[in-house]
């Protein structure tokens, strides 16, 4: 085009992509709109593409008449306004989203002129995708709690107002432990169990027992198995899909502690892939061997109450992962100070029935004399293959009887390539 129209290329391209989507954009809105409210819209199908098209043309001529652009676009407003004003006199709607969109059509060419074009059409097609999700974020907002907007603030006050502002400096010398680290360990970790939070309350409010098990994983193995191996007692499902819910929570496991490696040690995060990749994919394989295990007639039930995770942003839940995370890196420094790397295997196999997260996060972040990248993957490895102990056994006891077969299988078998692993580190 610009080969064909020397100099107007660039203006062309311009205007065809301002007038086009604003014409998409009117058609849209119009055929959208039911026919007792058409009386109340302003125009037809073609009216954004001529607030675009005028847009474009004042936009162009501010070089023989200064702010021309920014005259249209009062001039334009007020015709709006007067619009909006006779719409809530005749009729109850009192939404200005046409209008907002109209004004956002005239400064299209604008938009285009001044930044880079992927990005002008991102623009634009944000725009597009708001007007055809109308309903649907109708629908959304219907199902979403005051307490859940009250948690997103929360969160976005943790992460980008706290977290810029705390100082990382050593809070007890030769730890080392500092605000701003154990800020940061407290975000990511409240990051991803608040992604599966969302995940499991909006997204599949009424998961299977296999999904459950998936997204539970991400939020906490350990309580995802305390609930589902207690829920296996109601019966509702074969025995061999509350066993597989229960190990697919401990395959996301992995892949929820890796991803905490890949962030606060990426050079880690590298020596760690071979052996994650592996008990990634022998838990996964497990999972679905057990899955598969049951009838072939046997349906799988829908969770029509879902599974009550604790909010991930509770300030107590804040407090005990802090604590944890600085009683964590004192043993870590003391039992390495008085008991080398023998001391360390011990605390890694015995805070395996506790809270893994503290710990490991403290290992990925930390730097203590005398602690190698071997020793770090041995002691990461060893706490999950204790935290997988200590889950059989939850389900064990907890569980249905119809479901230990398949528990103490699958279990076995992850356990004894995690101790495979630990060895062959």
């Amino acid at each position: 085009m610009m080969q064909l129209i020397p100099g107007m290329g660039a203006d062309v391209m311009q205007l065809l992509i301002s007038v086009g989507f604003a014409f998409l954009i009117g058609m849209e809105i119009y055929t959208k709109t039911d026919e007792e409210s058409r009386q109340y819209l302003f125009g037809s199908e073609r009216t954004f593409a001529f607030i675009a098209l005028l847009g474009f043309i004042l936009l162009r001529s501010q070089n023989l008449i200064s702010h021309i652009f920014t005259a249209g676009f009062i001039a334009i407003t007020l015709i709006l306004l007067v619009y909006y004003f006779q719409k809530v006199r005749t009729s109850e709607n009192r939404g200005i989203t046409i209008i907002l969109l109209a004004l956002l059509v005239y400064v299209f060419p604008l938009i285009i002129q001044q930044f880079p074009i992927w990005f002008s059409l991102l623009v634009i097609t944000l725009v597009m995708v708001l007007v055809e999700v109308k309903d649907k974020v109708k629908d959304f907002s219907k199902k979403v709690y005051t307490e859940d907007y009250i948690t997103l603030a929360k969160f976005v006050f943790l992460s980008g107002v706290i977290l810029p502002l705390v100082p990382d400096k050593e809070i007890i010398t030769g730890v080392p432990v500092s605000p701003y680290k154990l800020w940061l360990a407290i975000v990511v970790i409240s990051a991803i169990s608040y992604m599966s939070y969302l995940l499991r309350k909006y997204v599949f409010p009424k998961a299977g027992l296999l999904l459950t098990g998936i997204l539970g994983g991400l939020y906490s193995s350990t309580a995802t198995t305390f609930i589902i191996a207690k829920k296996s007692k109601e019966g509702t499902d074969a025995p061999s899909h509350y066993a597989a819910a229960i190990l697919a929570a401990t395959s996301l496991m992995f892949l929820r502690v890796y991803i905490l490696v890949i962030v606060f040690n990426p050079a880690l995060s590298v020596h760690l892939l071979p052996y994650f990749l592996v008990l990634i994919a022998t838990s996964a394989v497990v999972t679905f061997f057990i899955y598969k295990q049951a009838p072939a007639k046997v349906e799988t039930a829908q969770d029509d109450q879902p599974v009550k995770h604790q909010n991930p942003l509770e300030l107590r839940v804040a407090l005990i992962f802090g604590i944890l995370y600085v009683v964590f890196s004192l043993l870590t420094k003391y039992t390495m100070q008085y008991y080398g790397h023998s001391g360390l295997n011990v605390l890694s196999f015995v805070v395996g029935f506790t809270d893994i997260d503290p710990f490991l996060l403290n290992m990925f972040q930390g730097k203590y004399d005398g602690i190698t990248v071997t020793m770090i993957c041995v002691a990461t490895l060893q706490a999950i293959a204790s935290n997988n102990i200590l889950k059989m056994s939850y389900a064990l006891t907890l569980g249905d009887k119809a479901i230990r077969k398949y528990i103490l299988i699958g279990f076995s078998v992850i356990i004894a390539v995690n101790i495979a692993v630990v060895f062959f580190v």
